[in-house]
């Protein structure tokens, strides 16, 4: 779920380069102790990936805010290789075909934040936000605005003290400028992302499919949300399957106000149910302070409404959170693997109450705190615009 299909995930019991690639990367980290001598003991295509890999990819995985499985597909090898820059290591521009992102990047854009400066998300891609925030920086310190973090431009980064105190500048205007648009849904774009589709049905439990059951879901949520004057859009038709760049791009062009992304959950333990959501942050560092606020309202209206166990909002660093340009929840709405759980996502009722959730949480998060109702007691009036 966290990966991309592109690349063969590399697991316990593989051997070869890319394995001898993923260790080195590991040791550098000081998560993998360093060999006896100078390089590995064996041929590189000979390295194995051991207990010790796993559970040193384990250790990355949490601290990164992946999804922990031991195993190294797509995001977890892009996170590897995200982690081994250190600001300074090379010189950092912006290049809108393939953009550079790395801790290097993270790190001057807390600092640039802390300076006072909008650098755009702290999220360690170096986009045109960052680009502006550190001409902006140049510029007021007299060094070429070229928009290039090379030797001149961290010296006088590292020289200067923090301005800025009270939490991160760019976060305090996200949840402001939610404040100050008032209490309605009017002019709001909201992008709701059914999972899978297509030739990807997801979980399959007899003739119900993943796919069909959000589908269905977002289609009640695109109604609910369109009555209360909202302008909604889904991400795929019942035929498409589009990619996570594709999905979080689609967002982005639409210029939406908020980004939910649907899906129901499946694991082997028969016992595992229950409602989860998911926002961009790594748990200590920096998050999106809107899209947990919304993760939060949205799990606790379903599981107060439903009934379903309430398995809490995480954050997490997956790319489908990381690359939209407005907050972004992923809402794990029951187990298709759990049989109690699926009986209550087979009934259309269900859905319907799901649906009246997610608009509930909606309208939670544009209200202003003294309208704010409790939760599972919000109802929309019959005509959209007359709350608050």
């Amino acid at each position: 779920m966290g990966t991309d299909s592109h690349m063969q995930p590399l697991g316990p019991g593989d051997r070869g380069p890319a394995v001898a690639d993923v260790r080195a990367a590991l040791r550098a980290l000081t998560l993998l102790p360093a060999t006896g001598g100078a390089q590995e003991p064996a041929p590189l295509d000979q390295a194995v990936y051991d207990a010790a890999t796993e559970l040193a990819v384990r250790h990355f995985q949490q601290v990164r805010g992946l999804t922990v499985d031991g195993r190294v597909g797509e995001e977890t090898y892009r996170a590897l290789s995200e982690a081994r820059w250190s600001l300074g290591d090379r010189l950092l521009h912006h290049d809108p075909v393939r953009p550079m992102r790395g801790d290097d990047v993270t790190n001057l854009q807390d600092r640039l934040h802390e300076l006072g400066y909008d650098a755009g998300p702290v999220d360690g891609v170096f986009g045109a936000d960052t680009e502006a925030g550190l001409r902006a920086f140049q510029r007021d310190y007299g060094l070429t605005s070229d928009g290039t973090c090379g030797p001149a431009t961290l010296r006088a980064l590292r020289q200067l003290g923090r301005k800025v105190t009270g939490g991160r500048p760019q976060l305090l205007r996200q949840s402001a400028s939610f404040v100050e648009s008032g209490p309605h849904l009017i002019g709001r774009r909201i992008v709701v992302d059914p999972g899978h589709g297509g030739t990807d049905p997801g979980y399959s439990a007899g003739e119900t499919t993943e796919a069909d059951l959000v589908l269905d879901l977002a289609s009640r949520i695109e109604g609910r949300l369109a009555a209360a004057g909202a302008t909604v859009y889904l991400t795929r038709g019942r035929q498409q399957d589009p990619t996570l760049a594709e999905r979080t791009a689609f967002a982005n062009d639409a210029r939406a106000d908020l980004f939910l992304s649907l899906h129901t959950d499946a694991h082997r333990s028969e016992h595992a149910r229950g409602v989860a959501s998911y926002y961009y942050g790594t748990g200590s560092g920096p998050s999106s302070t809107v899209g947990e606020q919304f993760a939060n309202l949205v799990r606790r209206e379903v599981v107060v409404r439903t009934g379903l166990l309430d398995l809490g909002s995480h954050p997490k660093t997956w790319d489908l959170l990381r690359m939209t340009r407005m907050p972004a929840v992923r809402l794990d709405c029951g187990y298709l693997s759990h049989p109690v759980d699926r009986l209550l996502l087979l009934d259309a009722r269900l859905r319907s109450t799901v649906a009246s959730a997610v608009l509930a949480a909606v309208q939670r998060l544009f209200l202003p705190a003294e309208a704010d109702p409790p939760t599972g007691t919000f109802v929309l009036p019959g005509r959209s615009g007359t709350a608050g």
